[in-house]
């Protein structure tokens, strides 16, 4: 899996594709190629392909060098998953035919993002036909099945292949007797077409297309598609055309990922930093509480429900561990939380009358929108999404809404799409509490005024990056680190730790303070940094106490305590105090500080800061 991207065209679309492919660097990938037909532009040829473990720019240049070029083609970025990172296992993959070796010229190429789950018995049948396969991937059981199938169309054979997949995918083809014509399918992984003027695009993202065209049809689940110069037709799992407008052609106004830097490093500091304006954005035009906000009815199904299920993974889970805090405490309704990716393999007690709500960055997160449809197919009726892309599969599958505004997040590690994901979290704590007539106008006057305010106070935070810089250098030359919170910052320090693991490969782990003395306090030593989240709430004393337990073993704790907590820096002891004490709303100042923390330690290290080894951006595959 990663990113896909497709041509049919008049013109050479290998700058096109590249261009595209750049555009999804973001996500993460180890490997990356491109396909294009050599008589497409009117001259002699069959398939031709260029792959690259090296960079996207790489990729480019080898092209240039050899002179690669034509109007059908296909290209990819891959994030492994069957087979290591080598460039036999780059896509796009060929098909020969049977019998022949691995030099021999392609007749099927073929890009695919998600998982062939029944690829092994697919792959013995095949081999017994005599296809001889050059890579370990599930995609390359796809390009022979294609190529098994085919019988002078290109769109029949891929239509009879998709019959035979079991799992998910997006894939597109080209066949070397079919210059100019690409066909497409998807299930279970994201697929859209760009129309244009004459020529048609395909690609797993609509922002790989940004400057190309703005005219996109999102394909649905087993839709499959057939572009051919100057026109296209789209067909369900059966085969057959769909009425006209049943796909309608939208006016996407992707905002192409390759953003400039600016003064910074990196992205994921940028990202750190556009933190204020991103929340400005997401409350932006928010004057009163009410349930509209998560569009039309959700008064109705809000009164009707009577607990909430939050399914979300990653980053995203930590975001809904936060919101479980408030939502049982402001809003007074009983709140589950589960990891997507679990949710749907366990027998688990459906309730009509619970409101489902999923989190995703991007909205296309194949464990969460999966677990979407399991709890749908149980009976719940109730969905609600969180999601920082309006136009995405999660908001077009969930009954309602809250379309955040963090715009794009190219770093891997997700920084501004999780503290925005918490403020509409929090505004649908505050809408479940008026609805359940437990928030008072005084209240709610006091709680917008409070977020109104975030913007300021998180440039606040971000104003102590030097001494979180001090601190990175400490921590850069560690290898483990425990990361300590209580109540509502636990899921915080959760957070912290996942994004020191992420980008500095440190191993780091979070727990609530008063289980450290259940087993993990063995492993404190002065080798141990043990990061503590210490806001002035109830549970102060307490952590407090936890804190001691770390010193006492000859621990060496690094503290963000609130100004009035009175943890004053000493031997062993190093403490940053935050600006203010912000009351429900701590989590999201308390997480920036963990961003900077990691970020600069991985600076120091050395490390891929915005593609961190082994990592996708956007995860489409179980």
């Amino acid at each position: 899996m990663c990113g896909i991207v497709g041509a049919v065209s008049a013109r050479n679309i290998v700058p096109i594709l590249v261009q595209g492919l750049q555009r999804l660097e973001y996500r993460g990938y180890d490997s990356c190629g491109v396909a294009i037909h050599g008589a497409s532009l009117g001259g002699s040829g069959g398939l031709q392909r260029a792959r690259s473990t090296a960079r996207v720019a790489e990729l480019l240049e080898q092209v240039a060098h050899e002179h690669i070029a034509g109007a059908t083609g296909i290209a990819h970025t891959r994030w492994a998953t069957h087979g290591a990172p080598a460039v036999h296992n780059a896509h796009p993959h060929f098909s020969p035919g049977p019998g022949a070796g691995a030099d021999a010229v392609g007749r099927v190429a073929l890009v695919h993002n998600g998982i062939i789950e029944n690829h092994e018995e697919l792959r013995a049948q095949l081999q017994a036909r005599g296809y001889v396969f050059v890579s370990q991937t599930d995609t390359e059981v796809i390009a022979h099945l294609v190529d098994s199938l085919y019988e002078g169309d290109l769109f029949a054979a891929v239509h009879a292949a998709t019959h035979q997949l079991h799992g998910a995918y997006a894939i597109a083809v080209m066949h070397k007797d079919e210059p100019q014509r690409v066909v497409g399918a998807r299930a279970g992984s994201p697929l859209v077409l760009g129309v244009g003027q004459g020529e048609h695009f395909l690609a797993s993202d609509a922002m790989a297309l940004a400057g190309v065209t703005d005219q996109i049809v999102y394909l649905e689940e087993g839709d499959l598609v057939d572009l051919q110069p100057g026109r296209y037709w789209i067909a369900g799992a059966d085969g057959r055309p769909l009425p006209e407008g049943s796909r309608p052609v939208r006016t996407v106004h992707a905002h192409s990922g390759a953003a400039e830097l600016g003064p910074y490093r990196h992205y994921m500091q940028k990202e750190i930093f556009e933190q204020p304006r991103a929340l400005a954005d997401t409350l932006d035009g928010i004057q009163a509480i009410t349930p509209e906000l998560f569009g039309d009815g959700a008064y109705r199904v809000f009164k009707e429900i009577d607990s909430v299920l939050i399914l979300a993974c990653g980053t995203s889970y930590y975001s809904g561990c936060t919101a479980k805090y408030w939502l049982e405490s402001l809003a007074r309704i009983p709140t589950q939380v589960e990891v997507a990716s679990e949710y749907r393999y366990r027998d688990s007690v459906p309730n009509p009358r619970q409101l489902v709500v999923t989190i995703s960055q991007s909205g296309e997160t194949a464990d969460t929108l999966a677990a979407l449809r399991h709890a749908q197919s149980l009976g719940h009726r109730h969905t609600l999404t969180i999601c920082n892309v309006a136009t995405s599969a999660m908001v077009r599958e969930c009954q309602l809404a809250y379309v955040t505004r963090a715009g794009v997040e190219i770093g891997v590690a997700s920084t501004k799409a999780f503290t925005t994901q918490l403020a509409g979290l929090f505004l649908l704590t505050l809408a479940l509490a008026q609805v359940r007539n437990l928030l008072t106008e005084e209240q709610e006057a006091a709680h917008l005024k409070a977020m109104r305010h975030l913007p300021v106070a998180l440039q606040a935070v971000l104003a102590l990056e030097p001494q979180l810089i001090s601190w990175a250098e400490d921590f850069a030359r560690m290898e483990n680190a425990l990361f300590l919170g209580r109540g509502v910052h636990y899921p915080v320090a959760l957070e912290g730790a996942l994004k020191l693991k992420e980008i500095s490969y440190i191993h780091a782990e979070a727990y609530p303070a008063g289980e450290l003395k259940h087993g993990p306090l063995a492993l404190v030593t002065s080798a141990m940094p043990v990061v503590t989240v210490a806001p002035n709430d109830a549970l102060l004393e307490k952590l407090k106490s936890n804190m001691q337990e770390v010193r006492a073993r000859g621990g060496v704790l690094y503290v963000l305590a609130d100004a009035d907590t009175r943890i004053d820096s000493a031997e062993g002891l190093h403490v940053i105090r935050m600006p203010e004490h912000y009351g429900a709303l701590s989590p999201l100042l308390h997480v920036v500080p963990l961003q900077l923390l990691a970020y600069h330690t991985a600076c120091a290290r050395g490390t891929d800061v915005d593609k961190p080894r082994n990592l996708a951006k956007s995860v489409t595959v179980e």
